[in-house]
């Protein structure tokens, strides 16, 4: 009995090998130009550039690596640009797909999406849609927040957190819809009027996360933008990523960049609030501090006047007064009285210079009359028989006058 061969068993790693290796072996996928609409085009900080080059039936995913950027002719590539890629064909073995290696870029004009999008921009700026007068202010505090997108969208969940962080005072109306595909745009209508209709919502949120232009392309409708341009609420558009733009954000009347952005622009931040608190709080127990210490230093100040104007302080401050006059006159006498006997030692001075007693001390004397104690200075002065007092320096002689010559 014969049996089927059994066919070889191969780890992942092994198939995805043989099929690089099959495709790098095949010269005609090794040098390949394709022609296509790029789509989901993003460049990375690195300088690479990766994107989907497409048509109306099919896709292949493309690589553009920045020194193959420098050595092209043209370098700076966007969603919706008909081109033809030169490169070569490989596989991916990391994620398991094929890709086109792209070496050289040719313009070839823009996609059909690419000028569908710029024809309904035209028209509805023309109409005055865009037109900054038009654009309603969001509300400060909003208590209820509308958010038009999808159940499933990872944008949802961090529009939520977004939301509960930033400001958990307000409430949240979710109206769900389709954010892709061809019934997305009706969907999105549906929603955005149900909001309207309800009238609860202070703000509206219309977001999906990023995708392609294609995947994005609901939000390019014509009745999605009318839809927003009449809604009675202000609405913010969050769409894609920060290179992304829709027509939804042109009619918005904010847009944000991305999903998280359009929740952090709806809302205020509770924690500004709190650290304003908080600012609010210091500065009023600094001015209460200081507006008290004011007043202690006031009240020490009055009870210094108080206590100045007692009886028993001002009889104090007389006596005080009374005692620095005493002082005063005492000060003034001493030293009048000092200067009267440096005066009066000065004439005793002069008058003992004029002493006779000094003359007698140097051996003369002073005779006079004993009757008149006339001084005797010529003999004319006395007679025989007169009696006379002589006065030495130690005592007095009593003599009497025999003869005159």
């Amino acid at each position: 009995m014969l049996f089927p061969e059994t066919p070889p068993v191969f780890s992942v790693a092994q198939l995805s090998r043989y099929l690089k290796e099959l495709l790098e072996a095949d010269d005609l996928v090794q040098d390949v130009r394709v022609r296509g609409e790029i789509s989901g085009c993003k460049t990375y900080p690195s300088g690479h550039c990766y994107f989907t080059l497409k048509d109306a039936e099919a896709q292949v995913h493309c690589v553009f690596f920045k020194q193959a950027r420098r050595q092209s002719a043209f370098l700076e590539l966007r969603d919706g640009m008909a081109v033809v890629a030169g490169g070569r064909i490989s596989f991916y073995e990391r994620d398991g797909k094929l890709q086109l290696y792209v070496d050289q870029v040719e313009l070839l004009g823009d996609g059909a999406l690419f000028l569908r999008f710029e024809q309904l921009k035209r028209h509805l700026e023309a109409e005055g849609l865009f037109d900054a007068e038009r654009k309603r202010p969001l509300p400060p505090v909003p208590a209820v927040i509308g958010i038009v997108t999808s159940l499933q969208a990872a944008a949802l969940r961090d529009m939520l957190r977004v939301l509960r962080t930033r400001y958990p005072l307000a409430r949240v109306v979710l109206a769900p819809t389709l954010v892709q595909g061809a019934e997305a745009p009706v969907s999105i209508v549906q929603a955005l009027d149900l909001l309207n209709e309800h009238g609860e919502a202070d703000v509206v949120i219309v977001a999906r996360g990023g995708g392609s232009i294609e995947e994005l392309w609901a939000f390019n409708e014509e009745i999605v933008a009318r839809a927003i341009a009449r809604s009675r609420i202000p609405v913010i558009s969050g769409v894609g990523h920060e290179t992304d733009f829709t027509i939804a954000d042109f009619v918005a009347d904010v847009r944000a960049s991305t999903p998280t952005a359009a929740a952090t622009a709806a809302v205020p931040n509770i924690a500004d609030w709190l650290a304003n608190v908080r600012a609010c709080e210091q500065a009023l127990a600094t001015s209460m501090d200081d507006f008290l210490l004011r007043c202690h230093e006031e009240l020490d100040q009055a009870n210094r006047e108080l206590a100045r104007q007692t009886p028993r302080s001002q009889l104090e401050r007389l006596q005080q007064q009374l005692d620095d006059t005493i002082e005063t006159l005492q000060t003034g006498m001493q030293h009048k009285l000092a200067l009267q006997n440096e005066r009066l030692r000065g004439a005793a001075l002069r008058l003992h210079s004029l002493s006779p007693l000094l003359t007698i001390a140097r051996g003369f004397s002073v005779v006079r009359r004993a009757a008149d104690q006339r001084v005797v200075t010529s003999i004319q002065q006395v007679q025989p028989g007169d009696d006379l007092d002589i006065q030495v320096a130690d005592g007095r002689i009593s003599a009497q006058v025999h003869t005159t010559q």
